[in-house]
């Protein structure tokens, strides 16, 4: 799925040849995935990049339903903001080139995503920009916490896409935020294959929903039947 050529959605196309990572499996997971509500006036979504999960839930959210995403990288946020202007929902979605730790918006959000940054102990790849968009030296797991419990309403939720033990990691930090998982679905890319992802929402109370679990491919090259499901909305392909 990653490649410097435009990526083509159903409603939406996004330009990647300026971003620092491109369309991939984890945004197109979490912005399908994450529950949106009727009553979801005020979305944020943390490090945009090409502005992919943004555009993700304006197509699934009421016209009225207004998405802030911050991007720190200049060229990523530039690129995010023509993918916007050229999107069918210019009107609802606002690009901010910000480090999120100084964002100071004057509201509160009713839903916070974010594929954040995560080999917190791991070597850094050689290219910075790279290193930077994907290790937690720029936005560490706590700072991603402090945020959203700053920004989010009193019912807020925060939805977030992690390797599966960073993501257990995740989760224990969030409980001294008093943030709890309502919603916990795991992913692999095949049956036989360990899990890869946790996709998490959390919030300040509620009650766990069952676990679930996606497989991306059933055989071969195939996707899985619960993968197009929670996909066909978004993807072009034939097999829809």
């Amino acid at each position: 799925m990653m490649g410097s050529e435009p990526f083509h959605f159903k409603q939406f196309r996004i330009a990647q040849n300026q971003c620092t990572h491109k369309v991939g499996t984890d945004g197109v997971l979490l912005g399908a995935w994450v529950q949106v509500k009727e009553e979801d006036k005020n979305i944020l979504d943390i490090g945009t990049g090409s502005g992919l999960i943004a555009l993700m839930l304006a197509q699934r959210t009421r016209p009225a339903t207004r998405i802030d995403a911050v991007e720190i990288e200049t060229r990523d946020a530039q690129q995010a903001m023509e993918n916007v202007q050229q999107s069918p929902w210019p009107e609802k979605i606002t690009i901010y080139k910000a480090l999120v730790q100084r964002f100071n918006p004057e509201k509160e959000y009713d839903l916070i995503v974010s594929n954040p940054p995560y080999f917190e102990n791991s070597w850094l790849p050689p290219e910075e920009k790279r290193s930077q968009a994907r290790h937690t030296h720029q936005l560490s797991f706590q700072d991603l916490l402090i945020t959203a419990t700053r920004l989010l309403t009193k019912q807020g939720r925060l939805a977030v896409i992690l390797p599966y033990f960073e993501g257990l990691k995740f989760l224990d930090l969030a409980q001294s935020f008093h943030l709890f998982p309502i919603r916990k679905t795991v992913f692999r890319s095949r049956a036989h294959k360990p899990v890869e992802r946790l996709l998490l929402e959390l919030a300040y109370e509620g009650k766990l929903e069952a676990e679930q679990e996606i497989i991306l491919y059933e055989s071969g090259e195939n996707w899985s039947e619960e993968y197009k499901k929670l996909t066909r909305e978004f993807y072009l392909r034939r097999s829809f």
